[in-house]
């Protein structure tokens, strides 16, 4: 007899009822690959997919993406989109501490072979000019006021350091700048948390990392994102280090005890919110875009020192302006979009916990030389096999308010993944795959290791079968920096 509370609707797709657990508002709708199952159904995150499905004012279903694994409140790939006329709220849990952590794409006019006899020349000075690991501040250091323009313009506002161009902002999700940030909501303890920290990469799962495009799956979408066979790319992963991570704890305190003062009925404390209209809804979310600003100008200031790093290591052959971006797009965030809800275009407030925008081809807020391809979707493995590119489809308009997967997926804690790795030397083991590693400590390399997370060419064709994205080009690393 089969027992399990998922039912399968369509390839890739499930259902977890309303009526699993007493006051849930929606279903839950959970995107996997039948072979994750079984290992889903004995995972917290199950569970958290029906928690979310309890929140005031949800719209259609509670989504969970095929990276899913547990998370604080949310699961970290879960997706939730709550309607403001309908008492909708806003979750800090939602969005997680690392405000606007993302990814981004650089692409370079070398191939493999040029690498040959410089790889470990250009890890060094990539890890002498990028700060990795916890607390590490960087070149960069802020005033209040310098910092609350960054805060407040995003990207645009490193145009005064002769640190951005016009190219880098039009392929940023929403141009490298969420409207109505509120500095003011960003408290003195976060500023100073985040003072010296922009263009650094943090730690846990943030990399720089140096790889090629080993196959092109879809010619015309990779000739849009300027992706050929054999070419060198590089990938940033980082987000708003302490100020992000400090807006979000001192917001989880103030809304401490709004479940009580607006009669919420809520299954896990982790999903403290307020009503987006609230006085705490608001700062929460001017607060929240004010340190999603600053994770922009955290990868730009990071594309800046890759730059720096292939000129100085390449010479005359990468000139500094033929390093472009593809793409930057954000996988923790909150942000107000109009979608179609039972055949009624509303505007509702996306909530994605490790979960990546993937807009489809003519979608309005993509810049012109993507229209036709669709929205760049960056979708990182793990060090030691590969990466995706993907592209934004139909789809996820109609079943995931425009979002897919972020990432492959932790399938170790941090802690069983050290556990994993006694009396092994992970570097060793990657270097023999031909991926060289640098990392600020040996604990952060084990935590990471590949065998820590899922297969990455299964996560993505799961997006890719339930018609959320389509497959562009597999990324294969290279040179590793970590945090």
């Amino acid at each position: 007899m089969n027992m399990s509370p998922l039912e399968s609707v369509a390839p890739g797709i499930w259902r977890l009822s309303r009526t699993w657990r007493p006051g849930m508002r929606v279903d839950g709708i959970v995107f996997a690959h039948p072979s994750q199952i079984p290992v889903l159904l004995q995972d917290q995150a199950l569970e958290q997919v029906a928690n979310v499905a309890h929140l005031p004012g949800i719209v259609v279903a509670s989504l969970a993406m095929p990276d899913i694994h547990w998370g604080y409140g949310f699961p970290i790939g879960g997706v939730a989109a709550t309607d403001p006329d309908q008492g909708g709220v806003v979750s800090p849990g939602g969005v997680g501490y690392d405000i606007n952590c993302g990814v981004r794409l650089l692409r370079t006019p070398l191939r493999r072979d040029d690498l040959d006899g410089r790889g470990e020349q250009l890890l060094n000075e990539l890890y002498r000019r990028v700060p990795a690991g916890a607390g590490i501040g960087g070149r960069w250091t802020f005033t209040r006021k310098e910092l609350d323009r960054l805060l407040a313009e995003g990207m645009g506002a490193l145009d005064r350091y002769d640190a951005v161009r016009k190219d880098d902002i039009r392929h940023t999700e929403a141009g490298g700048c969420l409207a109505s940030a509120d500095p003011d909501a960003v408290s003195e303890r976060a500023a100073q948390r985040g003072a010296d920290q922009c263009g650094t990469l943090g730690s846990g799962n943030h990399f720089l990392e140096v790889g090629y495009v080993e196959r092109i799956v879809a010619p015309d979408e990779a000739r849009a994102f300027g992706l050929e066979p054999d070419q060198i790319v590089v990938l940033i992963h980082s987000g708003s280090r302490g100020l992000g991570h400090q807006v979000c704890d001192e917001t989880l305190r103030r809304l401490r005890d709004c479940e009580q003062r607006y009669g919420f009925t809520l299954p896990d404390r982790q999903l403290a919110c307020a009503p987006i209209d609230s006085d705490e809804g608001r700062r929460y979310l001017g607060a929240m875009r004010a340190a999603a600003n600053f994770a922009f100008c955290n990868r730009q200031l990071i594309t800046v020192a890759v730059r720096d790093a292939f000129r100085a290591v390449f010479d005359a052959n990468a000139p500094e302006d033929e390093i472009q971006v593809v793409y930057d797009v954000a996988h923790n965030i909150a942000k107000f979009e109009k979608h179609d809800i039972d055949g009624e275009v509303r505007t509702v407030l996306v909530h994605r916990k490790g979960a990546t925008r993937a807009f489809p081809p003519g979608h309005p807020e993509l810049p012109e030389d993507y229209r036709d391809a669709g929205q760049p979707v960056l979708i990182p493995g793990d060090m030691g096999r590969a990466s995706w590119v993907l592209a934004g489809a139909p789809g996820a308009m109609r079943l995931s308010f425009g979002t897919t997967c972020h990432g492959a997926g932790r399938v170790l804690s941090r802690r069983a993944a050290i556990r994993a790795a006694k009396g092994r030397d992970i570097a060793a083991e990657l270097r023999e795959r031909g991926v060289r590693v640098r990392g600020r400590s040996a604990k952060g390399i084990l935590e990471e290791q590949p065998e820590a997370y899922k297969d990455v060419d299964l996560v993505v064709e799961v997006v890719e079968t339930a018609g959320l994205s389509k497959r562009v080009a597999r990324l294969r690393p290279l040179l590793v920096v970590k945090g």
